[in-house]
């Protein structure tokens, strides 16, 4: 028999101004009553496949067994496939659009067992027009595998190997320094590098960033509040990479940093020491 599923995790770029993360809601407390809906997230920048990508990948471990329903969909209405991808042995089901955006967090928990294309017209909503995937397509093939419905009747079945990967970026070595990029920046103004501690740690305690032609440097730290006042901090965040930071602030705002901007890492650099500045008695 397949399985059963208690939990639906929902992430999508729909924001909440409008009505679409309620309407898919919807549709899916009428299929599958009886599933928990979570929402991961609906914060995702519109039609930014890449952010939404690295959002799942980083939020997959914690996330609960069940199916995973994912919408960042620019190519909503065009030749693009909509899959479902079974993964851990069938404990998981992603549900989304073929374009990379679930390609991150798939291969984080192993890589996908099998996968179908959502071509079964009986699964899905009558639509009105091919624009809202989320509400005639995924959400009805998520709700149904809820209930139990078997992987291979939502569609014809798809190699795996053919699946749009995610594209991720690697650091590089270039004249002597580590070249990063910005994955992310948190609400906090906190600025995710895609660099692993390790490829830090010959550096010392005090890395010259490198970024937008200007140079500054940041000290190793354990946490937010170790960070001195006024210096900019590196510290490795809750995913475990390296983090662009400053106390109580937002590094992204005092050093203009955003996602996919390049970062350079090297030893050294003078260290900056605040000052402040009074009137003479």
């Amino acid at each position: 028999m397949p399985p059963r599923y208690d939990t639906i995790t929902f992430l999508s770029d729909y924001g909440t101004t409008d009505e679409f993360v309620g309407v898919v809601h919807s549709v899916l407390r009428s299929i599958a009553p009886h599933a928990a809906v979570v929402d991961l997230t609906h914060g995702v920048p519109a039609h930014d496949v890449r952010a939404g990508g690295l959002t799942l990948a980083r939020s997959v471990q914690y996330v609960a067994p069940g199916v995973i329903l994912a919408v960042v969909d620019p190519g909503v209405g065009s030749e693009r496939r909509g899959v479902a991808v079974e993964v851990l042995g069938g404990r998981a089901v992603f549900v989304g659009p073929d374009n990379g955006l679930l390609a991150p967090a798939v291969a984080m928990v192993g890589g996908a067992d099998r996968a179908v294309s959502l071509t079964n017209a009986e699964h899905h909503l009558p639509a009105p027009g091919p624009t809202f995937a989320g509400r005639d397509v995924f959400a009805p093939a998520a709700a149904h595998l809820a209930n139990g419905v078997p992987l291979d009747e939502l569609g014809e079945a798809v190699d795996t190997t053919t699946l749009l990967p995610g594209i991720l970026p690697l650091t590089q070595e270039r004249d002597g320094r580590l070249v990063a990029e910005v994955l992310w920046v948190d609400r906090y103004g906190n600025v995710q590098l895609n660099v692993d501690p390790d490829e830090v740690a010959s550096l010392g305690d005090r890395v010259a960033l490198g970024f937008h032609g200007t140079a500054r440097t940041a000290v190793r730290a354990a946490t937010y509040a170790a960070i001195p006042r006024g210096q900019v901090g590196l510290v490795v965040d809750s995913y475990g990479l390296l983090s662009v930071c400053t106390d109580r602030s937002s590094a992204s705002a005092e050093l203009g940093l955003q996602p996919g901007d390049e970062v350079t890492l090297e030893a050294g650099g003078p260290m900056s020491t605040p000052v402040e500045l009074r009137v003479a008695p």
